[in-house]
């Protein structure tokens, strides 16, 4: 763990996931520390918090709040923020209901009009489902779609046939099979690929200018295999959860 700067302060961003939770120490803009959980208990985050004298805190969860969680952080910080869709965010979101919003879209959103502000993004997270995200130049949201991720869509092949095999995904991969267990791996892969070449070549037709960024667990499947260019950023959640922890700080 790396030691802090006693002449700085720290902000401490969590985001719990499906499988697992992510956590990100920032000192301002810069990501100090970055640790994975499979199971985040009080003892973890009180160490992290006196090792770096956390000040600010965000949560976010895409499952239930963790209530005893929240409470014990709420008493260790200045301030503590559980993002939910009533926390003030610094872009304008039209999504019909901002209540079922997955808080990771909404970060990652967030993020990446950070990273690159006055564009249209396109905003792709591929982990355990895909969501694809468009916040244009002027930061508003428009809304995006979600689809199976990669382990999901092997799973489902396996799960809701009688005869195929359960397939796990390799980097490497044929364009076309030539047994079933490529063929499920080739339809899986190459589906995606094309998914998000659909998506990317549809938003252009409007936003000739957009641009595009890749997060999520899998993103090695696809970085180098897009025709458009894109930006790879693993841990475009966290800076955007970081971004809107600062935004409630200084308002």
């Amino acid at each position: 763990m790396m030691l802090p700067d006693v002449s700085k302060y720290y902000s401490l961003c969590i985001d719990q996931g499906n499988s697992s939770t992510k956590i990100a120490v920032f000192a301002s803009d810069e990501l100090l520390n970055f640790m994975a959980f499979e199971n985040l208990d009080e003892s973890c985050v009180a160490e992290i918090i006196d090792t770096y004298s956390i000040r600010h805190c965000i949560l976010s969860s895409v499952t239930n709040e963790n209530v005893a969680l929240s409470e014990f952080i709420k008493r260790k910080v200045e301030k503590f923020i559980f993002l939910d869709h009533q926390t003030p965010v610094p872009v304008e979101i039209r999504y019909d209901t901002p209540q079922t919003l997955g808080k990771d879209r909404l970060a990652a959103v967030v993020g990446a009009s950070y990273l690159m502000p006055d564009k249209d993004l396109l905003v792709i997270d591929a982990g355990t489902a895909i969501t694809y995200d468009f916040v244009d130049a002027k930061r508003i949201y428009h809304g995006g779609n979600i689809a199976p991720g990669v382990e999901m869509r092997l799973r489902a092949l396996h799960e809701f046939t009688s005869k195929l095999p359960l397939v796990t995904a390799q980097m490497e991969t044929p364009f076309l099979g030539t047994d079933t267990v490529s063929a499920i791996r080739s339809g899986v892969l190459y589906g995606i690929q094309f998914e998000i070449n659909g998506y990317v070549d549809t938003l252009k037709i409007k936003y000739p200018e957009l641009s595009i960024f890749l997060t999520g667990g899998d993103i090695n499947y696809f970085v180098s295999k897009l025709k458009s260019p894109i930006f790879a950023e693993r841990n475009l959640v966290l800076i955007g959860l970081n971004r809107i922890l600062q935004y409630n700080v200084q308002k």
